[in-house]
Parts: structure tokens; C-alpha cells; sequence
């Protein structure tokens, strides 16, 4: 708070976006019974907008300032801010107005007081970044790892299937032989395809990563599994 003008807020805030403006304001308040001069100035007048940047405040009234931060091409390191802005008031004549607030009101002389209030600026991200999902690991997709199971699961239960649908009771021995070392091909023939399957699902997941940046496509993956459906409905006939 200064001597001659209550101020606020004790900091500018902008926030701040690439290429946009952003404006935030200053409420200069005269609570005396005498006619206050003001004059805001700052440390980097190229890229900010003072309106207005001076004035007077009549006795008891308060004056609001806009401050306009012109658009940005570059973002400081860690958003922060080194200006700095400072609001200089001194008490006027009687009946003093706006253009009476020139720069002699405000040179320092013996026996005036010029009473001085430096602000900061604070720049505040527009659009923060969104947290990061949990389980989320090397940009793999949770649908990613449901596909995977859903292979697994789906192919070993058709072996399984398979194996428990063979009418082995009533058959000879040698019927029965035939049939379970037709059943270990079978076996062994669809573990294979899965792990085909598996193979060329990791190897597009890591495709589409380089590529796209994220998991495997829900349409990819319900490619492969129709894929592995056929292959095994195929193996079975």
C-alpha cells in the first residue's frame, strides 16, 4: 500500500498463451481529501500497454488501469518473468486533471514527497498439461493388454474345446492313438499361430507408437482377433 494510493492487486497476473494477448487490471484507490497524480512505468514498455498510464485520482475515488501484455511468439524458461512495473503518485493542485499529470509533477525535489509502489509479473499457464494416466507405461494402451489376453484365452480354449468334443471311450486303441496325435498337431499348430499372432501384434503396436505416438488401434486389434478366429476355426475343420 502506498502513502498516497491504496493499490490492487499487489502483483500482475497474466495469463499466458503463445500469440495472445492478455490484459489484467490495477485499482488505484484516493482515500485522502487531496487530488493524487499518478504514472505507471515498467521495465519492458515494448511489451506491454498501459492505459491509462498516468492520470489524477480525485479525493476519495478510485481510477482503474488496464494492462495489456502484447502477444508472444516465445515462452520464457519456466514461465518466469523478470519486469517489473512501478506506479509513482504524488499529491496535485486543487482541481488538478488527467493532462496536469505530467513528468515535472513527478521529478523528486526537496521538500516534495513522491511516494513509489513496484509490482512484479506473474505469468500463469493458460492450458497446463493433463497428468499422465495411471498404468500408462511407455505409451502402451490398457486395450492394448485386454487384446493380448483375449488371443490367449480364445485360442487355448479351442484346443481345450476340441479336445474334450473327440468321442475317445468307445474307440480302439489304435483309433484312439490316431486321434490323440492328431489332437497334439492340432494343439501344437495353434500355439504356433498365437504366437504368430502375438509377434505381428507387437510388432504394430510398435509401429503405430513411432508413427502416432500412442497404442495399438482398437481397430487393428479387432483385426487380429477375427484373424486368429478364422485361422483357428480352419485348423479345426
Amino acid at each position: 500500500m502506498g502513502e498516497f494510493l491504496s493499490i490492487q492487486p499487489s502483483e500482475l497476473k497474466f495469463n499466458f498463451e503463445l500469440r495472445k494477448q492478455s490484459s489484467c487490471s490495477l485499482q488505484l484507490s484516493n482515500r485522502t481529501d487531496q487530488y493524487i497524480a499518478f504514472k505507471v512505468k515498467t521495465t519492458n514498455p515494448k511489451r506491454y500497454c498501459v492505459r491509462p498510464n498516468a492520470g489524477v485520482v480525485l479525493p476519495n475515488s478510485i481510477c482503474n488501469v488496464t494492462v495489456t501484455m502484447q502477444a508472444q511468439k516465445e515462452a520464457p524458461p519456466d514461465l518466469q518473468c523478470k519486469d517489473k512495473f512501478l506506479v509513482q503518485s504524488v499529491v496535485a493542485p486543487n482541481g488538478a486533471t488527467n493532462k496536469d499529470a505530467t513528468q515535472e509533477l513527478f521529478n523528486k525535489e526537496e521538500g516534495k514527497v513522491v511516494d513509489e509502489f513496484r509490482l512484479r509479473v506473474v505469468y500463469i499457464p493458460a492450458n497446463p498439461p493433463s497428468p499422465v494416466p495411471e498404468g500408462d507405461e511407455e505409451g502402451s494402451s490398457p486395450r492394448t493388454s485386454s487384446a493380448e489376453d483375449e488371443i490367449r484365452r480364445t485360442s487355448l480354449s479351442e484346443a481345450v474345446a476340441r479336445s474334450l468334443n473327440q468321442p475317445l471311450e468307445n474307440s480302439p486303441p489304435s483309433e484312439a492313438q490316431s486321434v490323440i496325435s492328431k489332437l497334439n498337431e492340432e494343439k501344437d499348430a495353434v500355439l504356433k499361430q498365437n504366437l504368430k499372432l502375438l509377434g505381428e501384434l507387437e510388432l504394430m503396436r510398435k509401429q503405430t507408437r513411432q508413427s502416432q505416438g500412442g497404442g495399438v488401434s482398437i481397430v487393428m486389434v479387432i483385426l487380429v482377433l477375427l484373424v486368429g478366429i478364422f485361422v483357428g476355426y480352419l485348423i479345426r475343420k
